[in-house]
């Protein structure tokens, strides 16, 4: 797949068939994780893989937007650490990380929804996080439930008109 056409193909996919995600595609899209780029190179994160069905079902309580977690093939933490006076640069770093992973799976025909940690606790318990690091968000992986990957000739998005201001306001 084309750079653009992984762009305009990455979708919210919350519904996965049970097709396992190879071995070489996680470390494909974990190497996109790891090549984003990154404040000053900070490189803040680490990425916690889980595949095992009871492990996928006990994160998916983690946030009630969370659900999706346990139907996946795979899902991604992205764990950062805690500190709250670098928390801003680290959820950039994370962001960016999300979404070349999330690129990185489309170009493969992976489907990928993210969410957010609320239960700081659970995470903990559920990865063995030491306490000066933070689960911020999980990237759950698989082949989509409902139709390929493919563009979206219409995406529901504000027009590019109403998006892109030209040099104020």
């Amino acid at each position: 797949m084309e750079t653009w056409d992984a762009i305009t193909s990455r979708r919210n996919v919350r519904d996965y068939t049970d097709q396992p995600v190879t071995a070489a595609d996680l470390e494909r899209i974990l190497e996109a994780g790891r090549r984003s780029p990154s404040s000053r190179n900070w490189q803040p994160w680490d990425f916690i893989v889980v595949t095992d069905r009871d492990q996928l079902a006990r994160l998916a309580t983690v946030w009630r937007g969370a659900a999706h977690v346990a139907g996946s093939a795979a899902t991604i933490a992205l764990v950062a650490p805690a500190d709250p006076a670098t928390w801003d640069t680290a959820q950039y770093d994370l962001g960016q990380a999300t979404m070349c992973m999330m690129l990185a799976a489309a170009d493969l025909g992976i489907g990928s929804g993210h969410a957010s940690v609320v239960d700081q606790d659970r995470a903990r318990e559920i990865f063995g996080l030491p306490e000066d690091r933070r689960c911020a968000y999980l990237m759950a992986l698989g082949y989509p439930a409902d139709r390929p990957l493919r563009p979206v000739r219409s995406p529901r998005r504000r027009p590019l008109d109403e998006v892109v201001h030209d040099g104020r306001w």
